[in-house]
């Protein structure tokens, strides 16, 4: 459900979320970036650090240089002014990621595919026909979550954890799809694989893709995951990167 007006909610004594709804929607995501965007343009004094997530926007601040009163009145100001409105945010970019649902990279696809009812070749036809949206980075640096999975791809979480995911897995769990950018323990399931790296250091910025991005998959084989591991090792941007606007 999307609030007509947000909600302030405290989160210690210097900082605030401002929730714009309660659930996955493009339309709440949108209103979410749109005030992270005009909020950075603004520079207000004594605002530390902006997180967007799916619903909410994680605000930090000084509170000896600004109160949580006159954050409040700014960000309400930025909304009724319409200056912070949604339409300046939407959709510009479009990542197309190469990704092998081959089960040498994609370790659960298998299983999955039962569990839903599919096989592996038709659970990957979904997958990457889909239309994404990148609604937040979170758990860990670099993990990218994404809404638009199909319906008939839904899939409960695990039970218990998986073993570690290997960098660039892509996995199914719940409503979501995500591309894990380190090994890490999950209760997602992986069903692919991408060599292009979420998140590196030595890029600027370290983050590939941005909130609010749309993003596609497109099935190579191992061979051709193997020429662009390669390249994406020695720094190169192996996903394409499209301007819609």
């Amino acid at each position: 459900m999307e609030y007509e007006t947000p909600r302030f909610l405290d989160c210690g004594e210097a900082a605030l979320s401002v929730e714009f709804g309660d659930s996955v929607d493009p339309a709440i995501n949108a209103r979410v970036l749109a005030l992270d965007e005009r909020l950075h343009a603004s520079a207000l004094a004594g605002l530390r650090e902006t997180t967007p997530t799916y619903r909410a926007l994680f605000l930090r601040y000084e509170p000896l240089e600004i109160s949580r009163d006159a954050l409040i009145a700014a960000i309400q100001g930025l909304i009724d002014s319409g200056q912070a409105n949604p339409c300046d945010s939407q959709t510009a970019v479009r990542w197309t990621i190469p990704c092998c649902y081959d089960p040498e990279f994609a370790e659960d696809i298998v299983e999955a595919a039962e569990l839903l009812g599919q096989t592996a070749r038709s659970l990957a036809q979904l997958h990457a026909g889909a239309d994404y949206r990148a609604y937040m980075y979170g758990f860990a640096p670099g993990w990218c979550y994404l809404g638009g999975l199909p319906d008939a791809l839904a899939i409960p979480r695990r039970t218990s954890p998986r073993g570690l995911t290997p960098q660039g897995a892509t996995l199914i769990g719940g409503a979501l799809s995500l591309i894990a950018a380190n090994p890490m323990p999950t209760g997602w399931y992986v069903i692919g694989r991408t060599p292009e790296r979420m998140f590196a250091l030595d890029r600027d910025p370290p983050f590939l893709i941005a909130p609010g991005d749309a993003v596609r998959f497109e099935p190579i084989d191992p061979e051709t995951f193997g020429m662009l591991d390669a390249r994406a090792l020695a720094g190169e941007t192996v996903a394409r990167r499209e301007t819609l606007k």
